[in-house]
């Protein structure tokens, strides 16, 4: 009996309740969310579906050799037609084709170096916060050695000795950056095992494991995230600069980098085989998810808001 004055006295209160206007929306949404921020969300959103896409969307095999349309101008371009709209490589390769399956490896090995860096490095902050002693002196003394040397060092010295292969290389850009999300696991972990939570469940006689992955990785999981979205344009880097010096990914497989390496020596005649898709596609890509990383940081660090 009682239920439909209720209910009317809530729908009157909502209809007396002012109405924000449309600009007031839109004025908290990019407060919010900023145009640059979803600029470089859509980006990364749109090489995500062309990286998915690819076999559906490439309008040539990437590996499609045509010797008579061997550095085929872009469109528009003197010398260029429509059949190849930006153009064709020395071999006469569409370059839109091969760009289309450069960045969907590019972002592959980007994805997989990045979240096996942060599986490592989380994994080996953990042993270190728990056990110390022997063991946290070794990895931190692993993490100094690796700050110490530069990676591209590193790198360069596995793949001469250990040989070239895509499983490999994927390995090889999960341990670089390694060592940063081990630091912040270590020092995050230790200041949070003297935290009242912890010492709670410890008492309670939970196991190091549940204590870890439970309770204590839930509350440092941002920091580590944030970390993991300012690491993902250094490793896009990274595999670029390996397969540009001919060491990172091999033919007949593509990446950004490739195509970079091979367009180097027409830069003066067919500049469009590494500046035009493929050098700017680069830049673009770690732009965006540096802003994005950015924003994260500062969405999810408690001193920043």
């Amino acid at each position: 009996m009682t239920g439909k004055p209720q209910t009317s006295l809530r729908l009157t209160r909502l209809a007396e309740r002012p109405r924000e206007d449309t600009r007031t929306l839109l004025r908290r949404f990019f407060q919010r969310y900023p145009p640059l921020v979803i600029i470089a969300a859509l980006w990364l959103l749109f090489m995500i579906f062309v990286a998915v896409s690819a076999p559906l969307i490439s309008p040539y095999e990437y590996t499609a050799i045509d010797l008579r349309a061997r550095l085929h101008a872009p469109a528009g371009m003197e010398g260029g037609d429509w059949k190849h709209v930006f153009g064709t490589d020395d071999l006469g390769r569409d370059v839109l084709s091969r760009l289309i399956f450069s960045i969907r490896l590019s972002l592959l090995v980007a994805f997989l170096g990045t979240v096996i860096g942060a599986i490592l490095g989380t994994s080996l902050g953990f042993l270190a916060a728990h056990y110390r002693g022997w063991v946290d002196d070794v990895v931190v003394a692993a993490i100094d050695f690796q700050a110490a040397l530069p990676f591209f060092i590193i790198a360069l010295a596995l793949l001469a000795f250990l040989g070239n292969s895509l499983t490999l290389f994927i390995i090889l850009m999960g341990i670089y950056g390694w060592e940063r999300y081990a630091r912040l696991t270590r020092g995050l972990a230790l200041s949070a095992m003297t935290h009242g939570y912890a010492v709670a469940v410890n008492t309670l006689g939970a196991t190091p494991i549940r204590v870890n992955l439970r309770h204590i990785l839930p509350n440092i999981s941002s920091a580590l995230i944030v970390n993991m979205t300012l690491n993902f344009p250094g490793t896009i880097i990274l595999e670029t600069s390996l397969s540009f010096l001919g060491i990172g990914i091999q033919p007949p497989m593509t990446s950004l980098g490739n195509m970079l390496g091979f367009g180097r020596d027409y830069l003066t005649t067919a500049w469009w085989i590494a500046v035009l898709l493929p050098g700017v596609t680069i830049f673009l890509a770690t732009l965006a998810m540096s802003i994005l990383g950015d924003w994260v940081r500062d969405r999810l660090d408690p001193t920043l808001n």
